[in-house]
């Protein structure tokens, strides 16, 4: 939708250039609009008025709920048997005792337009979640990386466990256990005793 200033910069724009020798539809295509646009646009006082559409009165819809239907669905929503359920559920149990007020759709909005559509059912209320962290290792011994996979054995079938601890920063291997057998690297490596600066051992490669 194009405001009032814009169509009327844009008409005079492509009415200074069909004046110069330009194609009416070449001038118009370059602005990004049609020809029919501008003559609708001219034709209709679009020039002076605008758009009208924002201020268009919309008929109310001859099968739209009255005031007692809308009413009537909130109440059976808010029934204790109800309280907690989805208009998914509400409709089905509903239909199964021959009594039938309104759609899935409509009871949504419905519930949506006095503020009750959200939780009902299961649904939990929303909890602020953590951003993420990114852990910065500056030297070695700082962070480390593990993870757990799955290694081949010989024997078709069987898998081994392999826990993999990795140095965030040399990117070399600190402790790696393959089943029941560990094997570590060289004491230079290993981390210090618990101190000052703690080790963080990280979970993810």
């Amino acid at each position: 939708m194009i405001g009032l200033e814009d169509r009327q910069t844009t008409a005079q724009w492509i009415d200074t250039a069909h004046r110069d020798g330009a194609r009416l539809h070449l001038a118009c295509e370059v602005a990004g609009i049609d020809v029919r646009t501008l003559q609708r646009w001219k034709a209709l006082d679009g020039l002076q008025t605008g758009d009208r559409r924002p201020d268009a009165v919309h008929p109310k819809p001859a099968h739209a709920l009255t005031e007692q239907e809308r009413a009537a669905v909130l109440r059976v929503a808010n029934e204790p048997r109800f309280a907690d359920m989805p208009p998914a559920r509400i409709v089905p149990t509903l239909a199964d005792e021959g009594i039938y007020l309104a759609s899935e759709s409509t009871f949504c909005r419905v519930l949506r337009a006095a503020g009750q559509n959200r939780r009902r059912g299961r649904a939990k209320a929303p909890h602020a979640t953590r951003p993420p962290q990114t852990h910065v290792a500056t030297a070695p011994r700082q962070v480390w990386c593990w993870d757990v996979t799955f290694l081949p054995a010989r024997v078709l079938g069987q898998w081994f466990y392999l826990y993999l601890i990795m140095d965030l920063f040399s990117r070399k291997i600190a402790v790696r256990v393959k089943v029941v057998v560990a094997r570590f690297m060289r004491p230079k490596d290993r981390p210090p005793p618990s101190g000052p600066s703690r080790l963080l051992v990280h979970h993810r490669l």
